[in-house]
């Protein structure tokens, strides 16, 4: 490699880590509890937990989806109804209300309630530390603006591992992989510092950049598939008037047709007309899959809301089952305990990896770029000089 390659890569590295260097700290302190995040709510909440058969299902022992939704709207009168999410694993179901069906999530209430007694069991907390932190790890409490922002702060990060992957190569040239110049300057220790930590966590880094990325994008991506997809799918509606929530039909006989129509799968979630991920005339009945390969891979069922036939049924498309699968790989979400030890592990080496970035930009500040290349081109032999 020659030295302007190098010296072209080494100014790619700098300010693209520099650009982003803060927002990446602030995004790995906070996704460190969010890691732990069904551990913590578990913690935190009161009393045993609610036992009974997955609220998924349609057996004997469920209450309605009708008489559900009737009790919900009870404790809420005059909101209409938004979402309806239902539990694999036991007896509990969220339903979430709001003023109209185009609520902001901020004016959306969520109720809980245990499908084997009809009984409301809780309110879901919106106001805790843990939607606090998952806010500002997704948007900065800026919505829109602030997720395209860590879309670009993570396109950053994952240009920095790039470049920096390039230079270890040749910096690395005349030393054994893992050396640790211990003995020698303050700087050329966490310099070694620097560079190992970075290439061991290199694959996970670049991971969890980029499904950071596309987590980020879930507004495009779901505005993309509500003008495609979507739009298709319910074209012959287009020219109606949006339903009102008095002429909604009856839950339990959507969910039949919606079975009928996608066996073998479990729902995950209703969503009701006029929100953003149905449209303004039909139950968007929401499957995942009965395996943990394909549980995060949702199939969509319209129903007509007024009549309860089906519309139409498909698989979502594969950029929303990048985002399904992306968002439980940037969390370790999917392994059990012992994986997401082992992301938190490799959080904190990636806080150290920024750190000692950081710490090494502020301590050479008076040390000509020359030099820095020099280092990178003698395979870590020549420690460049500061200018007195």
């Amino acid at each position: 490699m020659t030295r302007a390659t190098i010296r072209c890569w080494y100014l790619i590295h700098k300010w693209t880590s520099l650009v982003c260097t803060a927002f990446l700290l602030m995004l790995c302190l906070t996704g460190l509890p969010l890691i732990f995040h069904d551990e913590i709510d578990a913690a935190l909440k009161a009393g045993p937990a609610v036992q009974g058969p997955g609220s998924s299902g349609d057996g004997p022992g469920l209450v309605s989806l009708d008489t559900m939704l009737a009790t919900a709207l009870e404790k809420r009168p005059g909101e209409v109804p938004l979402f309806m999410a239902f539990d694999n694993d036991g007896p509990l179901t969220t339903i979430t209300t709001g003023p109209r069906p185009d609520a902001p999530a901020a004016a959306m209430t969520m109720q809980i309630f245990d499908r084997t007694t009809g009984r409301a069991v809780g309110m879901e907390d919106e106001s805790g530390v843990m939607p606090f932190l998952l806010q500002l790890h997704t948007d900065m409490f800026l919505g829109l603006k602030g997720e395209l922002f860590l879309a670009a702060m993570g396109l950053c990060f994952v240009v920095a591992l790039v470049s920096g992957t390039v230079l270890y190569a040749p910096f690395m040239r005349k030393l054994d992989f893992g050396t640790l110049r211990t003995t020698r300057s303050q700087r050329l220790k966490w310099l070694d510092y620097h560079n190992l930590l970075g290439i061991v966590a290199l694959a996970w880094m670049s991971v969890v950049g980029l499904t950071g990325i596309v987590n980020a994008l879930v507004t495009p991506i779901t505005k993309a598939w509500q003008a495609g997809e979507l739009a298709a799918m319910t074209a012959a509606y287009a020219e109606r008037p949006a339903l009102p929530p008095a002429r909604y039909g009856s839950l339990d006989r959507a969910m039949v047709a919606a079975r009928r129509a996608i066996p073998g799968m479990n729902p995950q979630f209703i969503a009701f007309p006029g929100g953003s991920y149905s449209s303004k005339h039909h139950y968007a009945v929401f499957f995942q899959g009965a395996t943990p390969l394909t549980e995060r891979l949702l199939t969509t069922a319209l129903i007509d809301a007024e009549t309860g036939r089906l519309t139409d049924a498909a698989p979502m498309p594969w950029y929303f089952k990048a985002l399904s699968l992306s968002r439980p790989l940037h969390f370790g979400d999917y392994g059990g305990l012992p994986l997401k030890l082992l992301w938190a592990l490799l959080d904190l080496f990636t806080i150290v990896v920024l750190g000692s970035g950081l710490y090494l930009w502020l301590g050479k500040h008076r040390t000509p770029l020359d030099a820095r290349v020099r280092e990178v081109e003698s395979g870590g032999r020549l420690e460049p000089v500061a200018v007195p």
